[in-house]
């Protein structure tokens, strides 16, 4: 394996660590307004309390919030460190395809920021109609790049027209082909469906309850969705391998949709996992050697020889990469470990804004 391959390879290893971690954070996202509805009397019970219902969906949405909290700033580290391996890498992969993408690209970038401010500032200010804008930010933050990151890939696996000049000519109309879109569909449904998983493994009571039955409902059409994405990128533009990875997304959303039904919150957790792994790997496996493909003419697409930095550069890279990744992946897996417990609605202390509690006198 040459230098080029060998940081392609790691440019797909670094999106699928941000797909797969990155990805239950959008699907919690995606998920807060319905799991933070107001709590069951059973559930204000349990706390000794008599909670209004804005208060029950306050306290809910802190709950589903929380499960996130010490790692979703950390997930977002993988996205940032392949932007910039893409940048020093492969500097004409990087150019050509913000170029080509790059109203969806900033829309994206909006979004996330977005969703950043939204979970910062949530709770700086004892306003519930703030708290409610915010809401809505974390959402919008989670829905457009869960589905945006489907759309783009598929973008890139089937190819943009791309002159000589290695320049995007294409109108942006163009991008939203039926690969394309399926494409996003399937990354939209996959992260809600990790994401509801992973609240029910991270979440005790009624929300664990209520995770549970989201993550049932997602089951058919994600598989049907995923499954359909799958084999159409297998059979258009993948190779003889790459069969492996589609196999592996198959076993994982099989085996996970097992252990769901089973009450097995771990192995259902990994079974998801495994599966975007093994559709982001069969995203990348189906476009090497290329990295961008041009539609114009074959001879027109970017390749991993072609768009690559030079082999000097290349190699200080790869000695930096070797220094410093083990100390992040030790790092991450550090904070996973710490904060590795249950959450429910008993665990959230009183907090700001909305009504006064009033404790019930026995």
């Amino acid at each position: 394996m040459g230098l080029q391959e060998f940081w392609f390879v790691l440019i797909a290893v670094l999106f699928t660590g941000y797909f797969v971690l990155e990805g239950f954070d959008f699907g919690v996202g995606m998920l807060m307004p319905i799991l933070g509805r107001g709590g069951s009397a059973s559930e204000r019970g349990a706390r000794g309390r008599s909670e209004p219902g804005a208060l029950a969906a306050d306290t809910r949405r802190r709950v589903v919030l929380n499960t996130i909290g010490p790692v979703w700033d950390g997930n977002e580290v993988w996205l940032i460190t392949a932007g910039g391996a893409l940048f020093a890498a492969f500097p004409e992969w990087y150019a050509s395809m913000f170029s080509g993408f790059y109203f969806a690209l900033l829309l994206l970038l909006v979004a996330l920021i977005l969703r950043i401010c939204a979970i910062e500032y949530r709770g700086k200010i004892d306003d519930p109609r703030w708290r409610a804008r915010c809401d809505i930010g974390i959402g919008i933050g989670s829905w457009v790049p869960a589905l945006a990151w489907g759309w783009v890939f598929a973008n890139i696996v089937r190819g943009v027209p791309l002159d000589a000049d290695k320049q995007f000519t294409g109108a942006f109309g163009e991008l939203f082909g039926p690969y394309a879109l399926l494409g996003g569909l399937t990354t939209g449904l996959l992260f809600a469906l990790h994401g509801a998983v992973f609240l029910a493994l991270k979440t005790a009571g009624t929300v664990r309850d209520d995770a549970h039955r989201i993550a049932r409902l997602l089951l058919i059409p994600t598989t049907l969705v995923v499954g359909g994405f799958g084999l159409w990128t297998q059979f258009a533009y993948g190779s003889g391998w790459t069969w492996i990875l589609l196999a592996l997304a198959v076993v994982g959303l099989l085996g996970g949709a097992a252990a769901l039904l089973a009450g097995r919150d771990g192995w259902s957790f990994t079974g998801t996992a495994l599966t975007v792994l093994a559709a982001s790997g069969l995203l990348f496996g189906a476009l090497f050697p290329d990295v961008l493909p041009s539609t114009i003419d074959p001879a027109f697409s970017l390749t991993v020889d072609n768009a690559s930095s030079t082999p000097y550069t290349l190699k200080v890279m790869s000695w930096a990469a070797v220094i410093v990744t083990p100390v992040v992946l030790g790092y991450q897996a550090w904070t996973y470990w710490v904060f590795r417990k249950r959450i429910s609605v008993e665990h959230i202390p009183p907090g700001i804004g909305l009504t006064p509690r009033v404790v019930i006198e026995e």
